[in-house]
């Protein structure tokens, strides 16, 4: 009897380490992305101008933001950032503060980069050679189909 008892206590204490230690592995998985997306977040910069997200050929949200950070310049996205997905998406700058929908002319703008993610904080160095203050706003721009998924009017 005694033994039955003793293989029985042995047999719950095991379980209860092991589910314990699965306990412990889940809580550090879903810990873990936390920490990552933290590290994606921009640092907060000298805010030289800003603008809300306008819609063009799609719906786009958020903010985007000059800001000066160790002496260079980034064209920063806010976490509230979002856009449709599509083929050769792009960031750039553009010398209008209204942009049409298709046909943006290549004079008036420069490209910055490919777009990283269509959603979330995002941060984008602008090349030294670019003068900023020639431009007044920042788009989301399809280069394959010439098309502005959307548009922010930067304002200091």
């Amino acid at each position: 009897m005694k033994f039955k008892y003793a293989a029985v206590l042995s047999i719950v204490a095991l379980i209860s380490v092991g589910c314990g230690n699965v306990e412990s592995q889940s809580q550090q998985s879903e810990t873990q992305p936390q920490a990552e997306t933290v590290a994606e977040t921009p640092a907060a910069g000298d805010v030289q101008s800003s603008g809300a997200f306008i819609d063009a050929e799609h719906p786009t949200k958020g903010t985007a933001s000059i800001i000066t950070e160790n002496g260079k310049k980034y064209i920063q996205f806010d976490q509230k950032f979002k856009s449709d997905n599509g083929p050769d998406l792009f960031v750039i700058l553009h010398k209008d503060d209204k942009l049409p929908i298709t046909g943006i002319k290549e004079a008036d703008y420069t490209a910055i980069a490919p777009l990283k993610s269509t959603s979330g904080a995002q941060k984008y160095e602008i090349p030294e050679n670019v003068d900023v203050s020639n431009f007044k706003s920042v788009a989301i721009w399809c280069r394959k189909f010439n098309a502005t998924f959307g548009y922010a009017v930067l304002k200091a």
